[in-house]
Order: C-alpha cells, then sequence, then structure tokens
C-alpha cells in the first residue's frame, strides 16, 4: 500500500507541474487583434484589444468640451530630451512622451542599441485618454524646447487652453531617471467650464525576450497602505483552470478598479513606468495589447499590458487656470534606487513585487549589493551572500541535524511501541511521549530550526527574480544571470548546467541526512523531491540554481561534519510488558 500511495503522490506531482507548465505555455488564445505600431494606435477600440466605450467610466464628462482641436495630418514631429541615463523622446502627437531609452541597459547584450520603454505602444505615454480633442491623435504645437525642458499647447474650441510642460530631473532635486510632468488647463471665457473625467496612460510594458511567458508582466498601484498588481494573465481567457471556475473562459476587454491611487506603473521583469501624481488619482485601468501582429494567437511573447491613472478635472471659474502635476519614473526596478526617500515618497520600491516575504527579500537584496561593491561580479556576489547566510544559520541547521539523527536512533523503539500498543492509539502516544521525554528528543527538534530559514529562502527566490541588476550579468560559463545557462541543445531540448548541478547536490545532501522516519511512502517521496524540483527548476534563472547549488554544497560539508561528531548511545532494548521501565538514557559524557 505504501508503494502504490507513492507512486501515486508522485504522478500527481508531476503532473501537476506539467499542468502548470503547459496550461501557462500552450493555453488558447484569442483571434489576433490589428497591430500596435511603435508610433501609437488609431482610435479604434479594438486596435488595443479592448470593448468600446461605455458608460461613465470611459467617456468625458462635458459633452461640450468635444469639437477637435488640432488634428493629425501628417507623421508626427519628435524632440528628445538626455542625459547621462536615458533618452526621452517627445511626440507632438497628444504632446507627450512616445518613448524612453535606457543609456545604461541595452537592448541586447554586446550590441549599442538601448532598452526603450514604450517602444512598441498602445499609445504615447502620459497621453490623455478619453479626452477628445485632446488626447493622442491631437497635434499639439511645440513652444519651446531646451536641453532640458519641453512645452507643448493646445487650444480646444477656442475655450479651454492646455499648456503640457516636462523636465527632466536630476540630483539633488530628482533621480535622473525622473521626468517631472505639468499640465495646465486655462479657461479662454468669461463663464465657467467643466472638465471632464480624463485618463493618463503610463505608458506599454512589454515581456523580456521570448523565454519571458509574463508571470511579471502586470500594472501595479498603491493606493497608501498596499500594492497591487493587475496580471496580463488575469485579462487571458481560456486555460485549463477555466474549466473548474477559475478565471474568465473569454479574454476580457480591460480591468478598472476604482480606488485612491498614489501612484500607477506598467512592468515587466526587470523595468518599469511609475506615475506619482502630486494628488492621488481617483482609479486605473488595464488593458491587454498585441504587440506583434505577425504572431501566432498562443505566443504570449505577443502581448503586453497597457495602464491608465484616471484623474478628475476640477471646473473652471471663468478666466481661471489649474495645474495638474506629477512625477513620472522610467528605469530599472533597482530597490536601493526607489527606496531612496529624498526622491520617492509614497513606496515606489513596492513595484519590486517581492511578495509576502518582501522583508527578507530586502535584506538579502541589500546585503547582496553590500558584497557586490566589494566583488565586482554578481555571480561571486550571490556566492558571498548564501555563505554568509549559510553560516549564520548553521546553529539551527546543526541543532536539525542532530535532532534527526537521535530521532532516527529511536526508531526501532518507536516501532515496537507502536506494535505494541496497536489497538490502542492513545496508549502508543502517551509511551512514545515518555520514550521521548525520557531521551530528551523534540519529536519537532528537526523541523523548527529549517522552518525559520524558510523565509530567507523564499525572499532570495523572490529577489533573485526582479533584480534588475543580474540582467546581463555575466558569471563563469554563463553569460546571463537573470537567464537559464544553456551551453546547448540536445534534441531540441536546452541543456542548462547549474540546475544539473543543483539537483546532484540535492540528492547527496539527502543521501547525508537522516530520515527520522518508518513511513515507507514519507522516505521515497523525500527521496523523489530532489528530481522533482530540479524539473520545477530547469529553466528558471542560473542565479536562482547558483544560490540553491552553493547552499546545496555548503549543507552537505556541514552534514559530512555533523555526521562525524559522536552522539550520546541511546538505550536500544524492546520496552518490556510495563511500559517504558527497561529503556533508560545513558548519561553524556
Amino acid at each position: 500500500m505504501d508503494k502504490k500511495n507513492t507512486v501515486i503522490g508522485v504522478l500527481l506531482l508531476i503532473g501537476a507541474a506539467a499542468s502548470f507548465y503547459l496550461s501557462a505555455r500552450y493555453a488558447p488564445q484569442p483571434p489576433p487583434a490589428p497591430a500596435v505600431t511603435s508610433s501609437g494606435t488609431t482610435g479604434d477600440p479594438i486596435a488595443r484589444n479592448e470593448a468600446p466605450p461605455s458608460g461613465p467610466a470611459r467617456s468625458p464628462g462635458n459633452a461640450t468640451l468635444s469639437a477637435p482641436a488640432t488634428r493629425a495630418g501628417g507623421p508626427a514631429a519628435f524632440v528628445e530630451l538626455a542625459n547621462d541615463y536615458i533618452v526621452a523622446k517627445f511626440t507632438d502627437l497628444g504632446g507627450a512622451i512616445d518613448s524612453v531609452g535606457l543609456k545604461k541597459h541595452p537592448a541586447v547584450k554586446g550590441e549599442p542599441a538601448l532598452y526603450t520603454l514604450n517602444a512598441v505602444q498602445a499609445a504615447p505615454a502620459l497621453s490623455f485618454a478619453d479626452f477628445p480633442g485632446l488626447d493622442q491623435h491631437t497635434r499639439y504645437t511645440l513652444v519651446t524646447h531646451s536641453a532640458a525642458e519641453v512645452i507643448y499647447r493646445a487650444v480646444l474650441d477656442d475655450r479651454l487652453e492646455v499648456t503640457r510642460r516636462y523636465t527632466l530631473r536630476s540630483a539633488p532635486a530628482g533621480d535622473p531617471y525622473q521626468i517631472r510632468t505639468e499640465t495646465t488647463f486655462r479657461n479662454l471665457t468669461d463663464k465657467p467650464l467643466p472638465l471632464p473625467r480624463t485618463a493618463l496612460n503610463l505608458g506599454t510594458a512589454a515581456p523580456i525576450n521570448p523565454q519571458d511567458y509574463g508571470l511579471y508582466l502586470d500594472l501595479a498601484y498603491y493606493d497608501g497602505h498596499n500594492a497591487e498588481f493587475l496580471k496580463r494573465g488575469a485579462l487571458e481567457g481560456g486555460g485549463f483552470l477555466s474549466n473548474f471556475g477559475f478565471g474568465s473562459k473569454t479574454d476580457l476587454p480591460f480591468i478598472e478598479k476604482p480606488v485612491a491611487v498614489q501612484w500607477a506603473a506598467v512592468k515587466n521583469q526587470f523595468f518599469a513606468s511609475i506615475l506619482t501624481p502630486d494628488q492621488p488619482g481617483t482609479g486605473v485601468r488595464v488593458e491587454r495589447v498585441k504587440l506583434d501582429p505577425a504572431a501566432l494567437p498562443s505566443d504570449h511573447h505577443a502581448y503586453g499590458v497597457t495602464g491608465y491613472l484616471l484623474i478628475d478635472l476640477k471646473s473652471l471659474a471663468p478666466e481661471a487656470s489649474s495645474t495638474w502635476a506629477g512625477t513620472y519614473y522610467t528605469g530599472p526596478k533597482e530597490y536601493d534606487r526607489l527606496a531612496d526617500t529624498d526622491h520617492f515618497t509614497h513606496n515606489e520600491d513596492k513595484v519590486m513585487e517581492f511578495g509576502f516575504f518582501g522583508f527578507f527579500s530586502k535584506l538579502l537584496l541589500t546585503l547582496m549589493t553590500w558584497v557586490h561593491e566589494f566583488i565586482p561580479n554578481w555571480g561571486w556576489a550571490i556566492v558571498v551572500t548564501t555563505l554568509i547566510l549559510k553560516t549564520i544559520f548553521v546553529p539551527f541547521t546543526i541543532a536539525a541535524s542532530r535532532s534527526s539523527k537521535r530521532m532516527q536512533k529511536l526508531m526501532p523503539l518507536v516501532a515496537a511501541l507502536r506494535e505494541k500498543h496497536k489497538d490502542s492509539p492513545a496508549k502508543a502516544n502517551e509511551a512514545m511521549m515518555k520514550l521521548y521525554k525520557d531521551h530528551k528528543v523534540n519529536p519537532l527538534g528537526g523541523c523548527i530550526p529549517i522552518l525559520i530559514t524558510i523565509p530567507f529562502f523564499i525572499g532570495f527566490f523572490s529577489m533573485l527574480q526582479s533584480a534588475s541588476e543580474l540582467r546581463f550579468a555575466p558569471f563563469l560559463w554563463a553569460p546571463d544571470l537573470s537567464a537559464p545557462d544553456t551551453v546547448a541543445h540536445l534534441f531540441g531540448l536546452p541543456l542548462n548546467i547549474m540546475p544539473l548541478l543543483m539537483g546532484a547536490t540535492m540528492i547527496l545532501q539527502m543521501r547525508l541526512t537522516p530520515t527520522p522516519t518508518t513511513d515507507n511512502a514519507q522516505a521515497t517521496m523525500m527521496k523523489v523531491m530532489p528530481w522533482i524540483f530540479t524539473f520545477i527548476c530547469y529553466n528558471f534563472s542560473c542565479a536562482l540554481a547558483l544560490y540553491s547549488f552553493v547552499g546545496n554544497v555548503f549543507t552537505i560539508g556541514q552534514q559530512l561534519i555533523i555526521n562525524r561528531l559522536p552522539e550520546p548511545a541511546l538505550a536500544t532494548a524492546v520496552p518490556g510488558a510495563d511500559g517504558l521501565k527497561n529503556v533508560t538514557p545513558k548519561k553524556k559524557k
């Protein structure tokens, strides 16, 4: 029966892992939508894979401001602002940001092209939506352009003047990846002028590479208490789990959340575009967009997300004006940068999406960054950080290992007690508790110390998955720590060295570690787990496999030393008829 249960358990684990992997990769997708180009889409909502506007959330609040301003009649005109970190390209269509190139981050390793945010887009970043006559199709007039500032202007219906000013931030006033934006609305009439509810585009986030299946592709927002993440997958219908009521069977055109917003962002695994308004927004909206019109519908890499910050504009008194302002960050997800309270005042570092164990992720990333200052290679920084962490936990792991060894020695006595009291589980438990007490063994002694280390392991895992510092960072044979260390392909399958080393050390570690159990099913499951774990992590980043490999090697050396340490002998006599009177522990020497 134990063997049968073990086989069933292993097959279920493998089936579950394969199901999640295949469901994520090959889930059915909708027919392809029209293309989204680098110069923006047309006004057709279908081109952005969304439903036609309906209801007050997607339409202007004042129909009198519907006359068009100067409509686009030709190609867009661009101007650029640049510093040592970014090249921001602005467009007169919408008077907004067309794209932002990152000087410190190449698009492809070893090539001069910059990684560019919003390169393929649904709309220019910070362009208005749901505001006919002032949206991305309106041609704004370039008023002035200097080395650090650009100003656009448009007039709607001879009644409303809109002036849009963009300024590059720099130290000490701001972070070099920040752009300050100010939009001034001026009433040109002698009557009150109500303004509609509108939205500002946050940019379009795309997958990092063809191997990126969009796990970190989403819209994020912060309401002053918690950071929430609206995943691209939440907009995707179909998939295996939709048959059981999890998610929709059809694609959703958009998701909108009415909530006070202190900042909103669109992001992928390593980069983010974050808009922090001076006054909180009133909600967010996320849409799924197809980036490559030639790609198959099932190609996850062909889809990105675009987002909007919803804002309510105040009515203008006669000949009065008001200004909406905010700060727009477009750059890497670097925790130390985003946690700088001099430049980021609303917990923008939460965009890192470290999860429940975020405290440990931040602590470990800070430690790894500090180590990197002395060892300028991120691979070796991971190795040293792992060794520091394992050294700190030596007392806990030694206690767990010694407890496991003592429990293993007591297993014959435990088995004898269970056999003796097989008709009375209560008496068997009472006898075993007395056995543990007489030999000063805690049944949970092997588990509790290990549980203390779990938050650090999960924190390290989350940190390594999101740290932009690891992108294109080389280590030994691996050209990129943020990707699998594929060295060749065998029969079309990638050969990743580091996960195989991780799996081999896990198997060796399992054989060296005492197993305090007489349950054959549990023992077999422990032996199978390294194989399952290797299968699950095989295509994860090299950095994660490196961390696990170094930790396993350290644990193996530690276990070899522990196994050689003398242990107090334990009684091996089978309990007599009167209970445990023949079982007496030997005194420690």
